[in-house]
């Protein structure tokens, strides 16, 4: 057998066992015995060891294969394709509109659909793989490690009447920031305390390079609760609450809106209001928000938007990805001005 002829064997032999994007000893082994059942349901996942955190739904009806997935930040959302070749990996894909910079001045820019891709594979409750972005003029290809686990089904949603709760917890003591600290230890700090509120002055300066605030969370963290707070958003600006540091109920000024996912107490990308009760920009409103059993129920100003709805999986921006977990009250202050107070906590007793 000449060596040519022994070199082209040997890659058709490992080309299919492993993918090509292994970095740090870690690759994706081929497995034909895998199949779409084993992918079924609902993973959230850690990315890049703890750095941030993704959830993948898949579904097959019809005998076709569908998946939602959020990835770090920003929206849980419907993929761009998702299909599984043969050999025990899934491939999930969402596309992208990238604009060139023109040519000339006054020509129009080139844009292009950047589609980033994850494959992936099971090891029973289990799921790996990478998720893989083209870099932006086009050469070279980031590829990010991750790894998740297989949630079970949401529970019956709990009957909050008969709900005990704990003694209550005064979040913010309405002189400092005890209790409280930055997540981003290298971000601008705005949030402060003024005659008894929790104010975050993120202002931008037209024509000034950006200033990069910090989120605040409690230090203490807690399983199941109830929350109830007073929230002024300015014109135009846009804050949310994270529950354990996972679920971002929205603050936005979204006044005389439809209802919407993205507006003002909707479950960020996830649960849309079942009406609209925000008040105007630069007015004081109530939340009251009871977390329990994997459900959320949402009360604005006096209104129930949301009533006891299952909560499938994180939103964008959450610190952690098991949902189980106990976790921090988390007040976004990278996205603009808001104010807080009477902020109380009361737990849920098990």
């Amino acid at each position: 057998m000449s060596s040519n002829i022994f070199r082209f064997l040997l890659i058709a032999v490992l080309v299919p066992l492993f993918s090509c994007h292994g970095q740090d000893g870690r690759y994706l082994r081929a497995d034909s015995d895998a199949d779409i059942n084993d992918f079924l349901g609902h993973w959230t996942i850690d990315v890049d060891r703890g750095s941030a955190v993704g959830w993948l739904a898949v579904t097959l009806e019809d005998g076709y294969i569908d998946a939602e997935l959020l990835w770090r930040g920003g929206s849980v959302l419907p993929v761009a394709h998702v299909f599984m070749p043969g050999d025990g990996i899934l491939h999930v894909s969402r596309t992208s509109p990238r604009r060139r910079a023109p040519a000339a001045e006054g020509d129009e820019p080139r844009v292009h659909t950047v589609t980033n891709w994850m494959e992936a594979r099971t090891d029973g409750e289990k799921i790996f793989g990478w998720f893989l972005q083209p870099r932006a003029a086009g050469i070279g290809l980031d590829s990010t490690w991750f790894e998740g686990v297989r949630l079970p089904d949401v529970p019956p949603a709990p009957d909050l009447s008969a709900l005990e709760f704990g003694n209550p917890v005064e979040l913010f003591n309405g002189v400092d920031l005890t209790g409280w600290e930055l997540i981003e230890k290298n971000a601008v700090n705005g949030w402060k305390a003024v005659n008894g509120v929790l104010v975050n002055d993120a202002r931008q300066t037209p024509g000034e390079p950006r200033i990069r605030y910090g989120n605040l969370r409690t230090v203490e963290e807690f399983e199941d609760f109830n929350l109830s707070l007073e929230v002024n958003v300015p014109e135009g600006s846009n804050s949310g609450v994270y529950l354990r540091g996972m679920f971002e109920v929205q603050v936005l000024d979204s006044y005389g809106s439809e209802p919407s996912d993205q507006n003002m107490g909707a479950l960020y990308s996830r649960i849309t209001p079942m009406v609209a009760a925000e008040k105007p920009a630069g007015e004081w409103q109530t939340m009251d928000m009871t977390l329990a059993d994997r459900h959320l129920t949402v009360v604005l100003n006096g209104t129930t938007i949301i009533d006891n709805q299952p909560v499938y999986g994180p939103t964008g921006g959450a610190l952690q990805p098991d949902v189980f977990a106990p976790g921090p009250v988390f007040l976004q202050g990278d996205h603009g001005p808001v104010s807080f107070r009477n902020m109380v906590l009361r737990p849920v007793v098990r």
